[in-house]
């Protein structure tokens, strides 16, 4: 029975040790291992979820893609009202209907499936929580069109017209709040604008955030997949995000009635958003010194066909790709055969990129002497032939 008992204390003491030293492994490996540098090496984009949650739903979600070496950002908000095919009630519904405050992984997941890509780490904002984090940032500056003035038996909501500094109280209503006239698509400007006023705070009171007391506090506010420490070592990468250059893209579809609510479907099965973020990875990739490239190029599409709406289709297809189509119309006659792109910015790569959309290999540069002329509004003209089917050009 002693022999017993001494065999068993013996192999308790080995567990115990074994533990102790595979902590200490552990540790060592997560002390030692840096997500930047990681990325770095392996030449890849990280791609952030944040969500700003509140009362244990999320009002606005986006998936922040960042290349660490490039210091080059890209921002995709996912509209709650995005209609999936959810696998764990296998149906079709809205994407947030699986949002779960405590367990985000399933979102997380069908976000993933959705983009195309790997979601690397993700942040959980609530309403009570950001708070806390706009009064550590002293406050956070929004532009605020029109004056706002909502009472309801809960609340009242007032904020001034212009460029205002709101507090945490204010500000986290401001995120939040939803008017019953408010237009849908200005109540997600609104948000969106929010969302990068937050992001370019954070960065102008970055050197206050490293302060060791300070910091431990900040990151306190964040429901992160990681820990603080490393989500202060991603958190600093952002300084290098230039928010005057990066535009929110929403996950675009065609809004359909579906059991009876009303939901967005992703265009074309969801293939066009997985192709735009694949592009938007590779772009992001590039180390790019040309400020053509980095500002937005303008577009302007012309309808050749006799389809009606053909170009208002299109050019969401390339809205969708973060391009500016300024002008929609339709073309001096209706009985064009092929698809055509006229450029006016002597880039071929940024050409090809363009047409490559479209699979449009009906390329010229504009030569007319009149291309100096300030009459010339667009980077690009795309002019639709009957060769076009609505998503590529057939028949080149």
């Amino acid at each position: 029975m002693k022999l017993l008992k001494r065999d068993f204390s013996l192999i308790l003491l080995v567990l115990i040790i074994v533990l102790i030293i595979t902590g200490i492994i552990i540790s060592i490996l997560t002390f030692r291992s840096n997500p930047v540098e990681d990325a770095i090496a392996d030449g890849r984009v990280l791609n952030f979820l944040f969500v700003i949650e509140n009362e244990k739903k999320p009002v606005s979600t986006y998936v922040l893609m960042y290349h660490p070496v490039t210091k080059r950002a890209a921002i995709f908000d996912i509209p709650g009202d995005l209609g999936l095919l959810i696998s764990r009630i296998n149906r079709v519904d809205r994407i947030d209907r699986v949002y779960d405050s405590a367990r985000i992984g399933n979102y997380q997941n069908e976000i993933e499936k959705l983009l195309g890509v790997e979601i690397n780490y993700s942040v959980v904002i609530t309403k009570e929580n950001l708070v806390s984090i706009i009064d550590v940032l002293e406050g956070v500056e929004i532009f605020i069109p029109a004056p706002v003035f909502y009472r309801d038996e809960d609340e009242i909501i007032i904020f001034p017209s212009g460029i205002t500094n709101l507090d945490g109280d204010k500000a986290s209503l401001y995120a939040v709040y939803s008017l019953p006239l408010e237009d849908s698509e200005m109540e997600t400007f609104r948000r969106q604008r929010f969302f990068l006023s937050l992001l370019s705070r954070q960065i102008q009171m970055n050197d206050n955030l490293n302060n060791q007391y300070t910091s431990k506090l900040y990151y306190s506010f964040f429901k992160a997949s990681t820990n603080q420490r490393t989500l202060a070592q991603l958190f600093n990468e952002f300084v290098h995000i230039n928010t005057e250059r990066v535009n929110i893209q929403s996950v675009g579809g065609n809004l359909r009635e579906v059991s009876g609510q009303m939901l967005i479907i992703p265009h074309w099965d969801g293939s066009l958003i997985k192709e735009i973020v694949r592009q938007t990875h590779a772009t992001l990739g590039r180390d790019i010194q040309d400020q053509l490239i980095e500002r937005t190029l303008t577009v302007e599409v012309l309808n050749g066909t006799a389809s009606t709406g053909l170009a208002g289709r299109t050019a969401d297809i390339f809205r969708g790709f973060g391009y500016d189509v300024i002008s929609i119309g339709n073309a001096d006659r209706n009985t064009y055969e092929r698809t055509e792109i006229v450029h006016r910015t002597g880039d071929e790569n940024l050409i090809r990129t363009f047409a490559d959309i479209i699979r449009c290999t009906n390329i010229r540069l504009d030569d007319d002497p009149l291309f100096y002329n300030i009459e010339y509004k667009a980077d690009i003209t795309l002019l639709i032939g009957r060769d076009f089917n609505g998503r590529y050009v057939t028949g080149n």
